[in-house]
């Protein structure tokens, strides 16, 4: 029995003999390792321990062998950028290598790292700094996964790059800077497993290959944000597995074909921002597994297909910016159960916004704004719990203010309120009509710009506490502007140009706490929005896309009747990025404190009546791409500097007195009392100089006069010889006199 027992433990210890030696690390491969750490300068790896198999990221098969090195996201650097050195390539039995999300810096391109890792499954050097170009070939045909992204590779891809691709299934390399063709060879028999591709975000040109068609089980393809131009190729529409197929921002042309309806596999169709041309595919509705279409910028013309409605999976349909019409209330909304985003701005579409929308509980955003629809706020939205973008301006038919603004407030989760160009006419909600307001708790954006709206500026806004764009521009807004607006907490977009407003810019606009203080802007989270909102600064300044509530802050105040001088405390402003008091009744002088504004983009001055020089501090605006002070008094020279002098003259013109470069009038010295101040420092320094000509006389006079009577007026000796000197200087000139007298009458006697 004892026999027994000891031959037991013997077995087990040597079986664990067996398991060490089986698990123990290629010594060989060992030092590899240390050598390749050796090139990495941060952070150190605890590769210390006998075994490698041991280390962390590293994983070996049962003969001891090196299979996997996974280190992402570690901060890896190297010290002499020299990427994946010898050292690597003698892991001859590595299938698995990621080393992705690091900080790793060289070029790719070196054949004897690829060609020793025949059996390589899994590549992802993603999110790295390598550049350069891409070897010839694939390092092996057993790789399956191909991840390159995020990095500064650049160059074609080669067509021979794919001939070992007989196991592959993703490949990604998006992100970088890639030109020439998508090579037509990448889907080849051989190549038949590819599911997914990505060649988004890079420079791509020229039309996409016939070819696609033969990756009969691809199920993702990814091109967009390049310039690739042409029509989509006819046999792409052969891979019935396809799910998505997204290529926005290209130079595409021609009509969407009607073989689209043999992907009925698609669930996102993104074309936007392309030149697509024509109808949209009759029998679009047979796509059922739809769910974002998005087909917005383009060039479509036509009507919206009955057969949309039945795509009853579709959560996002984007068509804006279009050039379709028809009627859309002839469209039941109400089998389109999961939609969460419609957009359908800027087209030509009519008839009345059909009810059967708020079928649609899901809805999170909704925009038809620019178009012809009759559009009425229908107390029926409020079944729409998570609406929270509304945009329905630019239509026909919206009416009753206060009435569209009480049944809104219910809207609970509403970020964005766009309502422009509405209610012709009408006059603003006023405080008792908005008394109960206890909704609009979430609104950060409200825009009732272009409604020829009549009133004031109504104090119900200030209960808006997380409001931070206010646009009423356009309306026929009087009165002053409301010290409130000064004391807002979330407020840093106001738009008030083109009212009636009077009265002084408030000094307590100059205390907003959003640009005032870089911590309370800090504090203010930003929210995505369900869909971009296209914003456009100035007139020669084109549309920008946001996704979240911040688009700059800005102020504007042009073309009202405001007057007065521009407090010295607008310097507090230090987070502004544009200011507009353009064709107003200012006056005065520009406050020097502008230039402390050192965000200052675009600062417009221009058609009031300010007076002064121009400061010269503003030379160290830096920032700022529009300047523009003309037809004001504005008098003296412009002050020198490389930024105001790279703008044209026209931003300077109107002031008859002002001298100097761009303006085509040079400052002359002359001398009098007209001659002009050539002092850039100080716009009064010659008006305030002392007189020192007059105030050496005087003190000349003075010291003179004490010098010569102090003496006699304080000793009494000096006064006496002084009296005494007088009397024989007068006695001797009364002789002198006499003897002159006697001596002529005794000639003409």
């Amino acid at each position: 029995m004892a026999n027994a027992f000891l031959f037991f433990l013997l077995l087990i210890f040597s079986s664990n003999i067996t398991f060490e030696n089986i698990h123990a690390c290629n010594q060989s491969e060992r030092s590899s390792l240390l050598s390749f750490a050796l090139t990495l300068s941060s952070p150190q790896l605890n590769w210390t321990s006998a075994d490698c198999c041991n280390w962390e990221g590293i994983t070996c098969n049962q003969g001891g062998w090196i299979t996997h090195l996974q280190l992402p996201s570690k901060g890896l650097k190297l010290k002499e950028g020299t990427f994946l050195s010898s050292s690597l390539g003698n892991l001859t039995h590595l299938t698995h290598l990621n080393l992705s999300h690091n900080s790793l810096y060289g070029s790719l391109d070196q054949t004897e790292f690829f060609l020793s890792m025949n059996d390589l499954e899994i590549l992802d050097l993603s999110h790295n700094l390598l550049f350069g170009v891409l070897p010839s070939s694939l390092p092996s045909s057993h790789i399956r996964m191909v991840d390159l992204s995020s990095n500064r590779l650049h160059g074609a891809v080669p067509s021979s790059f794919f001939q070992q691709a007989w196991n592959l299934t993703s490949f990604n390399v998006s992100n970088n800077t890639f030109s020439g063709p998508i090579p037509s060879s990448i889907c080849r028999p051989s190549s038949s497993s590819l599911r997914h591709l990505d060649f988004s975000f890079n420079n791509f040109t020229g039309s996409i290959s016939f070819g696609l068609g033969k990756c009969s089980k691809l199920q993702v393809f990814r091109a967009g944000y390049s310039y690739l131009s042409g029509s989509l190729p006819e046999d792409i529409f052969n891979s019935t597995i396809l799910e998505e197929i997204s290529l926005p921002r290209n130079l595409l042309y021609g009509a969407v074909s009607d073989r689209i309806s043999n992907l009925t596999n698609l669930t996102t169709l993104d074309l936007s921002y392309n030149q697509l041309s024509g109808a949209l595919p009759l029998h679009l509705g047979k796509l059922s597994k739809l769910k974002h279409i998005l087909l917005d910028f383009n060039d479509l013309e036509g009507s919206l297909p009955q057969s949309l409605m039945n795509c009853t999976n579709l959560v996002e349909l984007r068509m804006g910016r279009n050039k379709l019409g028809g009627d859309i209330s002839t469209l039941n909304f109400s089998k389109l159960s999961q939609l969460s985003k419609l957009d359908l701005r800027k087209n030509n579409f009519s008839g009345i916004l059909p009810r059967s929308i708020y079928s649609c509980k899901f809805l999170k955003a909704i925009r038809v704004a620019y178009n012809n629809l009759e559009v009425q706020i229908q107390p029926e939205i409020l079944s729409l719990k998570s609406l929270s973008f509304l945009s329905l301006g630019w239509n026909k038919g919206l009416t009753n203010v206060t009435g569209a603004m009480k049944i809104l407030m219910g809207c609970k989760r509403l970020v964005l309120l766009s309502l422009a160009s509405s209610f012709l006419g009408e006059e603003m909600p006023n405080d008792v009509e908005m008394a109960d307001l206890n909704g609009f708790q979430n609104l950060q954006l409200l825009d009732l710009s272009s409604c020829n709206l009549s009133g004031i500026i109504p104090s119900w806004l200030s209960k808006l506490k997380k409001l931070h764009y206010l646009n009423l521009d356009h309306n026929r807004i009087t009165g002053s502007i409301p010290s409130w607006l000064g004391t807002h907490p979330s407020l840093y977009f106001l738009n008030l140009q083109f009212n009636q407003l009077s009265g002084e810019f408030p000094k307590e606009l100059c205390t907003l706490p959003m640009l005032v203080s870089g911590q309370a802007a800090a504090q203010v989270g930003h929210i995505d929005l369900e869909l971009p909102f296209y914003y456009k600064p100035s007139a020669d300044i084109a549309f920008l896309q946001y996704n979240y509530i911040f688009f700059g802050s800005f102020i504007y105040l042009s073309h009202n009747c405001l007057s007065g001088n521009i407090p010295i405390e607008i310097g507090q402003l230090q987070l502004l990025r544009l200011l507009d008091l353009s064709a107003n009744n200012f006056s005065g002088n520009i406050p020097d404190q502008i230039s402390n504004l050192k965000h200052m983009e675009i600062l417009d001055l221009s058609m009031n009546h300010f007076s002064g020089k121009i400061p010269a501090s503003f030379t160290g605006l830096n920032f700022v791409s529009k300047f523009n002070v003309s037809y004001n008094n504005l008098r003296g020279p412009i002050p020198s500097s490389t930024q105001l002098q790279s703008f044209d003259a026209s931003a300077f013109e109107g002031n008859l007195k002002l001298c100097g470069a761009p303006l085509p009038n040079k400052c002359q010295t002359t001398t009098g009392a007209d001659a002009p101040d050539m002092s850039t420092q100080d716009a009064d320094t010659k008006e305030h100089q002392i007189p020192w000509f007059y105030v050496s006389v005087e003190l000349g006079f003075i010291i003179g006069f004490w010098g010569v009577c102090g003496p006699l007026v304080l000793m009494r000796k000096w006064r006496y010889a002084y009296y005494y000197f007088l009397d024989n200087v007068q006695d001797s000139f009364h002789v002198m006199i006499a003897n002159c007298m006697a001596s002529m009458r005794r000639k003409f006697v």
